[in-house]
């Protein structure tokens, strides 16, 4: 009940108890000490009421003066022109059940039913009837403020929860973001970083035959080499662009034209077979045995240039792997040491070992007898 609705029923209650019996018998000491009383606490009551959150101490003392007020009123109740004070302990029963924990709520009206019944005694009225009156009305009221006070508690929840959700979702769209930066960031590495340390390597490799040698057919020969690496980084980079936007092809036919695109620009026998009944991967999942591809075979161009390669697709029940195999020769065999590195200085197996980590998959890069084996695996 709001401060306007109260000041009101209060107002009007002091009317029809008081000027309503003027100048008659009507007045008694009983009405006019419930109406001061309830005169006096309708401030603290007010402000404890409608400020509830702001205002701690006087939310303390509501108990208190609701209690008062419900039992002197109920006192006068019983008196001659004391009816129209039921509609403060009314007021106090309702306010009790929407502001006080219902344990203890029902004390309110029942000092009310109280201070009702002990008039009715002294005064020999209908006592039954008194009490049976009050004990129904305030009973309601207490009811109706408590029902009051449960709608408002589940409002409060549903609107915590709702804010709730609203952050978890702010922190889902944050993670989803980082994820995504993350995805690119690997992209960027994957393939601008491998094309253009590729592409630094052979321009380094051009000016030194400029300026030692003076061989300018040998050095065209590498800016020829160059222009491929151009093309070939320019190609990797659009199917890095299809990839973040899915638009890439089904594995298998992904790793044939990595096959055939390394044979074309490196003059290098490239051998791709499937095994088992090729199924459909995830996005992450098929672009990381992509990437691995890709490091296997710029890592076989830069070790081995001359070495037939062979890569295999196995499609295992529990499992698909990809194997990147290449021959290797003696003075290769020294070079590729420090297993993990690559043409641009980086760790770019080591990434992708990584990445496969996160999908509970594997990396191995090592020999195998005369041979250089590059194996991702990722779970079914």
């Amino acid at each position: 009940m709001n401060t306007t609705a109260r000041t009101i029923v209060i107002v009007l209650v002091g009317v029809f108890t008081f000027i309503a019996g003027w100048p008659g018998p009507g007045w008694g000491a009983a009405e006019i000490a419930a109406y001061a009383i309830t005169v006096i606490l309708a401030v603290p009551w007010t402000v404890a009421e409608d400020y509830q959150g702001r205002a701690t101490r006087y939310a303390r003392l509501l108990p208190w003066e609701l209690g008062l007020i419900s039992l002197v009123c109920g006192v006068a109740y019983a008196g001659p022109s004391g009816g129209p004070l039921l509609a403060v302990c009314f007021m106090a029963s309702l306010s009790a059940g929407r502001r006080i924990a219902p344990a203890r709520s029902w004390i309110i009206p029942a000092l009310g039913v109280a201070g009702a019944a002990a008039t009715g005694v002294v005064s020999r009225a209908g006592l039954w009837i008194l009490v049976g009156y009050a004990v129904l009305l305030l009973s309601a009221a207490l009811i109706l403020g408590i029902n009051i006070r449960a709608h408002r508690v589940e409002a409060e929840h549903a609107a915590e929860l709702l804010a709730q959700a609203e952050a978890l979702r702010d922190e889902q769209a944050q993670v989803a973001t980082l994820q995504e930066r993350t995805r690119i960031a690997r992209e960027i590495h994957d393939v601008l970083a491998h094309s253009l340390g590729a592409l630094g390597l052979q321009i380094e490799l051009i000016r030194a035959v400029l300026t030692d040698s003076d061989d300018t057919p040998h050095a065209v020969d590498l800016l020829d080499q160059a222009h491929r690496m151009t093309t070939t980084g320019l190609a990797e980079t659009r199917r890095a662009v299809y990839a973040l936007r899915g638009d890439t092809l089904p594995l298998p036919e992904g790793l044939a034209e990595l096959s055939l695109a390394h044979r074309r620009q490196h003059g290098t026998p490239v051998s791709f077979e499937v095994t088992g009944q090729p199924r459909p991967l995830g996005p992450e999942a098929g672009l990381a045995i992509t990437r691995t591809a890709q490091e296997a075979l710029v890592n076989a161009a830069k070790y081995a240039p001359d070495r037939p390669i062979t890569m295999r697709l196995d499609y295992a029940d529990d499992a698909t792997a990809l194997v990147v195999t290449s021959r290797m020769d003696a003075a290769g065999a020294d070079r590729r040491e420090p297993s993990l590195a690559t043409v641009d200085g980086g760790y770019g197996l080591s990434g992708l070992r990584e990445r496969l980590l996160l999908l509970r998959g594997t990396l191995s890069a090592g020999r195998r007898g005369g041979d250089w084996v590059v194996q991702a695996t990722v779970p079914r």
